[in-house]
C-alpha cells in the first residue's frame, strides 16, 4: 500500500530536514541559495543562519516490514511557491505541519490550508537545539487547532523521531476515515 504525505510548515521549520532523516532513498532536493533578492521578500526572523531554502519540492520515501510505504513531498516554505501546494496536496492521507516555536505563526498558513480542505494533519513541533521550551497546551492554545488534531514533539533531524511523527499521521487519518 502506497501512502502519500505531505511535510509542510513555515520557512527554515525543517521540512527538508526531516524528510531526509527518514527517507531510505537519496531524497529528492530543491534547494537553491538564499539570494540578496529573496532576503528582501524572506522573513529571516528567527533563522538568520539559513544559507538555502526549497523552491520546488523534497521528496523521500520510507517502507515499513508489513507493505506500507509512504511517499513523502516536502512543500516549500515560502508564500511564493504556494501555487503549487494544491497539486503537491491531491491523493495525500495527511500532512505534518512542521512548527519551530521560534516562528510559530509561520505554521498558521499551512494549518489553514489543511483544514479548509478537511485533510488530516499532525502538528510536529521541531524542538532545535536552544529554543526555548513550550507546554503542548501552550503550543495548542498558540496554534488555536482543534484538540483531536494531534501535537508531538520532535526532532526532525533524528530517524525514529520523525518516524514516530508519521505513525501518529497515518493513525490519525485512519481514525477519521
Amino acid at each position: 500500500m502506497a501512502l502519500k504525505i505531505l511535510v509542510a510548515g513555515g520557512f527554515g521549520a525543517g521540512k527538508t530536514t526531516m524528510v531526509g532523516a527518514v527517507s531510505e532513498i537519496r531524497p529528492l532536493r530543491t534547494e537553491e541559495a538564499l539570494t540578496d533578492v529573496g532576503s528582501k521578500v524572506d522573513d529571516l526572523h528567527g533563522v538568520e543562519g539559513k544559507t538555502t531554502t526549497t523552491v520546488a519540492m523534497d521528496f523521500g520515501r520510507l517502507a515499513f516490514n508489513d507493505g506500507i510505504t509512504l511517499y513523502l513531498f516536502g512543500t516549500p516554505g515560502q508564500e511564493r511557491f504556494w501555487f503549487m501546494w494544491e497539486e503537491m496536496a491531491y491523493g495525500a492521507i495527511g500532512a505534518v505541519v512542521l512548527a519551530d516555536t521560534r516562528r510559530l505563526t509561520a505554521s498558521f498558513d499551512s494549518i489553514d490550508f489543511f483544514e479548509q480542505r478537511d485533510t488530516p494533519f499532525v502538528v510536529a513541533v521541531n524542538c532545535f537545539d536552544g529554543t526555548r521550551t513550550h507546554t503542548l497546551k501552550q503550543i495548542r492554545t498558540a496554534l488555536d487547532v482543534d484538540p483531536q488534531i494531534p501535537i508531538v514533539l520532535c526532532d526532525a533531524r533524528q530517524r525514529d523521531s520523525v518516524k514516530s511523527v508519521l505513525i501518529t499521521l497515518v493513525e490519525h487519518a485512519l481514525e477519521l476515515s
